[in-house]
C-alpha cells in the first residue's frame, strides 16, 4: 500500500498530551497519531448493515414517527457522561472500559444523527416544513 508523508504543527500542549499516550501504550508519537486518525477516518463510505437497513426502512414509517426520529437525540445522561469521558481523557488518559464506553456512545450517537438526518430528508421529500427542525427546534 503507498504510503503518504504529512507534516502538522502542533500546538505544544497538544504535541505533550499525544507523547504521554504514545508512552503509556508504548507505541511511536506516529503510531499514536495514525491509531487516532484511523479511528475517527472511516474505512470505506458503506454503512454497517444493520445501519444500513435501517436507514433504508425508514421509508415506511407514517410521518408521525418519521417526526419523532428526526426529533430524536442522545439521552442527556449518555450525553453528559460522554463529554465526562472526553474531557477526562484530555488530560488524564482513559481506562480500557472508558474508551469502550465512549466509543459505544459515539457510535450511538451517529446512529441517531443519521437517522435523525434520513428522516429529516424523507419527510423534506414528503412535502413537509423542515425549517423548525434545521433551526435546532
Amino acid at each position: 500500500m503507498p504510503v503518504q508523508t504529512l507534516t502538522l504543527k502542533l500546538p505544544d500542549p497538544l504535541y505533550r498530551r499525544l507523547q504521554k499516550r504514545a508512552q503509556e501504550a508504548q507505541r511511536t508519537i506516529e503510531a499514536e497519531v495514525m491509531e487516532l486518525i484511523a479511528a475517527f477516518v472511516p474505512a470505506a463510505d458503506e454503512l454497517p448493515s444493520g445501519l444500513a437497513e435501517a436507514v433504508s426502512s425508514l421509508h415506511l414509517l407514517s410521518d408521525e414517527a418519521l417526526w419523532r426520529a428526526a426529533r430524536s437525540a442522545l439521552p442527556t445522561q449518555s450525553a453528559a457522561r460522554l463529554e465526562e469521558i472526553h474531557l477526562k481523557g484530555q488530560w488524564q488518559g482513559l481506562t480500557a472500559e472508558e474508551k469502550a464506553q465512549a466509543s459505544a456512545m459515539v457510535e450511538e450517537y451517529e446512529r441517531i444523527m443519521l437517522m435523525r438526518a434520513s428522516a429529516i430528508r424523507i419527510l423534506k421529500e414528503r412535502g413537509h416544513d423542515i425549517s423548525a427542525l434545521r433551526a435546532g427546534a
